[in-house]
């Protein structure tokens, strides 16, 4: 086992969708809210802190804008459409850091994600980049795994 740090612009992105390269997926964070507590025969003159209740990011998802492909704007417009059947709009997404032999060293599940937000590539007419366009996703659950 090699020991040095990951290079991480070799991933892939799972989300029920075409599979196209991603540039950018930010977002991958969980948290856990800290409670404050004391009790009212406590000497300490000071509040205790308890783990609470899990806290997840929304994850934005950046990729190439390419014609005839509307996948993000049809999604989140399913989540009006959907919204009284049952949720069908959420999907599991499966994020992963690859290897020099594409097999992934680490994977994030994402749990019930949907998108929330949509944005379209900013237009300049004296730039030269390629058009990006975005989604943001919020979801219930992240759970991290190393290979």
């Amino acid at each position: 086992m090699a020991n040095y740090p990951l290079p991480k612009f070799h991933f892939q992105v799972e989300w029920g969708g075409k599979n196209i390269g991603f540039t950018e997926v930010t977002g991958l964070t969980v948290e856990t809210e800290a409670i404050e507590y004391r009790h009212g025969a406590s000497p300490e003159y000071h509040k205790t802190k308890q783990p609470g209740l899990k806290k997840y990011s929304n994850i934005t998802l950046k990729r190439g804008t390419f014609q005839s492909d509307n996948e993000y704007f049809d999604w989140w417009e399913e989540t009006v459409f959907f919204q009284e059947q049952n949720g069908k709009y959420r999907r599991n997404i499966t994020i992963s850091l690859l290897d020099e032999m594409h097999k992934p060293i680490i994977v994030w599940k994402v749990k019930n994600a949907w998108p929330i937000k949509v944005q379209s590539a900013d237009l300049k007419a004296d730039a030269n980049e390629i058009a990006v366009e975005s989604v943001e996703l919020v979801h219930e659950g992240l759970v991290i795994e190393n290979k």
